[in-house]
This record gives structure tokens, C-alpha cells and sequence, in this order.
């Protein structure tokens, strides 16, 4: 028990991918390459801070006895963060304050997350749903110092019923996360607002293995994860055409998995989990993964950056 509560705090952890020199191929200078690398660091980080909350709400909503439905209780650290449960009001809640300590090595987090839950709902009941409230939560990349805000609700919904730390006796978990609108502030000042539809489907296979995909469809568009407004103030969709893949035994590392971002100007297609030239690679330990973004320009060319992530 106690070493899958550690593997749900580490799901907590999930590192924030961080995005380093790139090299870039293709004859002439890449059309859109800024806006185009840009937005997709931007679409990968929310999406990453959306996925790690959602594991720690997980953490908190197992280990509390009174939310979980199950008889032993189990404390809940979260190292960079203080943890205040409220089982005695309708709705429960438990506040999640981040102090900004650096204790995740790769980021730093502030402000504070409120998960809300009816009193009479538990969490290992199928459909038992919660809100998450994000009250100026900013992430902090240490390695440069840019930063995302987080305000707004989202709602996470045990669509299949059972707790993370029974995991290794049943055949899967499945949780969905929705937003209508979440705010984001980039660390130039631009807000804007995201929409997410996120499926996220648990399973165990020499570990914790978790697979997103996106839950939204649009006219003749499938496996929408998000849309809305970028930074440059265009409207995009995300679609997760291949799943993306999170494994224990890898780290809890994002090992494969591909995007496609459609924005007016052009359509970048990301892929996860290769090695230096863009080939699928198996884990590869504390090394680089890499992501393969390829798009066209406004001739039609096609243009390709390779561009590690940690």
C-alpha cells in the first residue's frame, strides 16, 4: 500500500517537460517556426500542469478515508504544499496551498487548489465527480525562469469507479477532466482562456502505465484534448491523434504519443518518446526524449524541429 501511495505522489510529480536548443531541418528559414515552437511548448506545459493536479487530487482523494469511501485513512504529503481537509461542510473540501519551495527540482509552484466534493458522493463510486478550483496557481520553470498562471474550475469524474491504490487488482481506472474555461497567463502578460476534454485511463503493467486522450469532438473532429485561444490571440484545437503515454517503469516519463495543434495559419503535428533523430526509442533512463514537431508553411513546405525534453 505504502509503495503505491509513493507512485501516486510521484503521478503528483510528474515532471513539467522543459524544452531545450532544438535543431531544425528543411531547406530555407522555417515559416512560422517561432509561433509554431511557441505554441506547442505552451499547449504541452498546460497540459502537463492539468495531468499532475489531477494526480494529486487523486493522492488526496485516496488517502482520506472520508472522500475515498474506505476504511483506513493514510496521510498525504505533498512536499512543496500544505493540506487542509474540511469533512464537516457540504460541499468537502480539501485546500492545497503551494509555498514556492523548489523540493520538484525542475519547477516551482504558488497559489492555491480547491477540491470540492458533495458529502454524500465517494470517490471510489463509479461517477463520483469533483471540482478543482486553481487560484492563481503559477508554475515556475527554474531552468529559465518562465512561468504559467492557472485560474479557473475544472471537474474530474471517476468514470469506471475505484481507487488508484487498488490499481494492481483491477483491469483499469478510467477519469475524465473537464474545463469550460480556464485562464492562462503566459509569463508575457497574455491571457487567455482553454477548454479541456481529457480522458485518462489507468492501468498496471510493471507499474503504473497512464494513457490520455482527448474527449471532445467537434463537427467531424475527434479526440479534441483542448482549444481556445493562444498566446498570439488565434484560435487552435489540440487533437491527441496517438495516446500519450505516461509508464512508472520508465521514470514516469512521457514515452510516445503524438498531437496534432490546429491553429489558422498552419497544423503542427507532434510526436513523443524519440530519440535524437526521430525514431521511437525505449526508455532511456535520466537521458532526453525527444519531440519531433513537423508543420507547413505557407507554400506548403514542410518543416521539422527535433527538440528535447527531460
Amino acid at each position: 500500500m505504502k509503495k503505491l501511495f509513493a507512485v501516486l505522489g510521484l503521478f503528483a510529480f510528474m515532471a513539467t517537460i522543459i524544452l531545450s536548443s532544438c535543431k531544425k531541418e528543411g531547406s530555407g528559414t522555417p515559416d512560422n517556426s517561432d509561433e509554431a515552437i511557441a505554441h506547442s511548448n505552451d499547449e504541452m506545459r498546460v497540459s502537463n500542469e492539468i495531468d499532475a493536479v489531477s494526480g494529486e487530487v487523486n493522492l488526496v482523494l485516496s488517502s482520506q478515508a472520508g472522500f475515498a469511501g474506505r476504511g483506513e485513512e493514510v496521510e498525504t504529503v505533498i512536499c512543496d504544499a500544505t493540506i487542509i481537509v474540511d469533512t464537516t461542510a457540504n460541499p468537502r473540501t480539501v485546500t492545497v496551498t503551494f509555498n514556492g519551495t523548489s523540493c520538484l527540482g525542475d519547477r516551482t509552484r504558488t497559489g492555491v487548489i480547491v477540491v470540492s466534493m458533495d458529502a454524500n458522493m465517494r470517490w471510489k463510486n463509479p461517477g463520483a465527480t469533483v471540482t478543482v478550483s486553481f487560484q492563481n496557481y503559477k508554475v515556475t520553470r527554474i531552468s529559465d525562469n518562465k512561468s504559467i498562471t492557472i485560474n479557473g474550475t475544472k471537474t474530474i469524474t471517476n468514470q469506471s469507479g475505484g481507487l488508484l491504490i487498488n490499481l494492481p487488482t483491477l483491469n483499469s481506472i478510467v477519469h475524465l477532466v473537464n474545463s469550460d474555461g480556464l485562464t492562462i497567463t503566459f509569463d508575457d502578460g497574455t491571457e487567455r482562456s482553454w477548454q479541456v476534454a481529457r480522458k485518462q485511463t489507468y492501468t498496471y503493467e510493471n507499474g503504473v502505465v497512464l494513457s490520455v486522450e482527448g474527449n471532445h469532438s467537434d463537427g467531424t473532429v475527434s479526440g479534441i484534448a483542448e482549444w481556445g485561444t493562444n498566446r498570439f490571440g488565434g484560435p487552435f484545437t489540440t487533437v491527441i491523434t496517438e495516446p500519450l503515454v505516461i509508464r512508472q517503469d520508465c521514470s514516469l516519463r512521457l514515452t510516445g504519443g503524438k498531437v496534432t495543434h490546429e491553429v489558422p495559419l498552419f497544423t503542427v503535428n507532434a510526436w513523443f518518446g524519440l530519440n535524437e533523430t526521430g525514431a521511437p526509442t525505449s526508455c532511456p533512463g535520466t537521458a532526453a526524449y525527444y519531440m519531433k514537431l513537423t508543420w507547413s508553411g505557407p507554400a506548403g513546405n514542410i518543416h521539422t524541429t527535433i527538440i528535447p525534453y527531460y
